[in-house]
This record gives C-alpha cells, structure tokens and sequence, in this order.
C-alpha cells in the first residue's frame, strides 16, 4: 500500500544543528549580511543533509537581529546541479520531499531578504533555489533549467513560483520543455534582476549589499513581507495587508520615527534596528 503524503508532514523539523556542525553549507557573517555558500562538490547537489543544513541556516539567521540580509552563493563551478537522484528513491522519497520542502519554508519565514549569487548552472531544485531569492545577481556563466519532466517528474516548486515570476505561458514552456535558458534569457523575463560580467559580478554584489545593509533590519523584512503577502490577492487585499504592516507594525518601530527626524533635521538617520 502507498502512502499519501501529507503536507502538514513536510511543515515539520528536527532537531536544529549548529552552523559549526555544518558539512556542506558554509556560513559567515560580515557586518549586516549573512554568507550561505553552498559547498558540496563539484555539481553542490542536494542531499538530505545538505537540505537540511539549508533550512537550519536559515532558520538561525531569521533569529538573528543583526542580520539585514542573507547572501546565497557556491563555492562550485555551477550554482546547484539539483537533487541529488542518487537519494531520490521510492523509499526515500518522502523525506527527500519533506527535506526539500522545509529549505523553502525555513527560506520565506526567514523575512529577510534573500540574495541569490550565481555564475554558474542552476538546475532543478538549484533553477528553484534561484526562482525563490528575492534577489538573483548573475554573470553570463549562470544557466537556468528546470529538467525534471526529462525523467518522469515534475518540479512541485517551479511549478508553483514561476508562473508569478514570468506568467503562466513562460512557466508550461519552461516546465514542459525542460530546456535550459541563458542568463540573458532569464534576465530578460524576470528571473534574474541583474546581469554584469564575471569581473564585475563580486563587486556588484559588494555594493547591492552595502546599499541594502544601510536600511533599517526591521524595516526591510516588513517592507519584504508587505509585497510577497500580497502576491496573488487582489489590489485590494494587497492593500489591506500592506496598510496593515505599515499602521500596526512599521510605524510602532523606533526607526520609523527616527527616519522622519533625521530628514527634517537634514542627517543621515541612526538606526536602532527595532
């Protein structure tokens, strides 16, 4: 008899590791960014582990204050070759979903913004890792591909986030087809928010986050909670619920206030961060 899987199963976590027992994600904090580089070579496919890892980091920087935004790169040639197929098994599948679904969770919850660096191929579950940033910074070296119907399956997560990103013709092309796009293409619809060359790519990314960082932490994740809460609702539901964060949220915060202050008094604002 098979089982059918239940979502409410996927929503579950164990026990939280620490970033220093970590084996194939490396995490360092620089001043308000957090680094999360994917390190599993040489194609940083995704294991069980390695998902979980994922989800861990993200979970323990959601919980860090001083953390304005989190970076997600490789320390690979490819961004993320995708799932791991040799633990993506019929007896294993359930967990490897469970897994797979948690890092996307643990990657919204966070509220932080979160920055996608890829100068390389980002296949499968590494093409929906990239769909899923809130921000993707690319060089000419970044591929995009979601070949899952190539083997039998579908990507449950591509399927659900692309038609948002690049509408619903775009997303049955991409998904049906399985054909890999150039970072131009993706660039082009969407997917990808800036494309510089490889030589620029690093200092790009320094000044994206530099300009980020330099807002206030609390106001960027309601900021970012304000316009994916009302993704899919009407104009005005999305209203309702921006209307709501800025009245019952945003305008209790000290830096709300302050801002206000710093413009009349024609200074640079001092942010608490609360």
């Amino acid at each position: 008899m098979v089982e059918t899987a239940n979502p409410d199963e996927f929503n579950t976590q164990a026990v939280r590791r620490k970033p220093e027992e970590f084996q194939f994600i490396k995490l360092r904090l620089e001043g308000g960014a957090a680094w999360m580089t994917l390190n599993r070579p040489e194609h940083n496919l995704l294991n069980e582990a390695m998902l979980k890892e994922l989800a861990d980091g993200f979970s323990f920087l959601g919980e860090k204050n001083d953390v304005k935004l989190v970076v997600l790169d490789s320390a690979c040639k490819v961004f993320c070759g995708g799932i791991d197929l040799g633990e993506y098994t019929s007896q294993r599948v359930f967990q490897m979903l469970s897994a797979f679904h948690g890092v996307f969770t643990a990657m919204m919850d966070v509220a932080k913004p979160v920055l996608c660096v890829v100068n390389g191929q980002a296949i499968g579950g590494g093409g929906e890792l990239a769909a899923f940033g809130d921000l993707v910074v690319a060089s000419p070296k970044a591929r995009f591909a979601q070949p899952e119907i190539s083997i039998g399956v579908f990507p449950a997560l591509a399927t659900t986030v692309l038609p948002l990103l690049v509408g619903p013709k775009k997303a049955l092309e991409l998904v049906l087809t399985g054909e890999p796009i150039t970072a131009e293409q993706a660039f082009e619809l969407g997917l990808v928010n800036r494309l510089v060359p490889e030589e620029k790519l690093a200092q790009t990314v320094k000044d994206l986050i530099a300009r980020i960082t330099s807002h206030s932490g609390p106001v960027l994740s309601m900021a970012k909670r304000a316009i994916l809460g009302g993704t899919g609702m009407s104009i005005q539901d999305g209203m309702k619920n921006s209307m709501n964060i800025f009245l019952n949220e945003l305008y209790k915060l000290d830096d709300a206030q302050e801002g206000v202050r710093a413009i009349l008094e024609k200074r640079k604002p001092e942010w608490k961060n609360r």
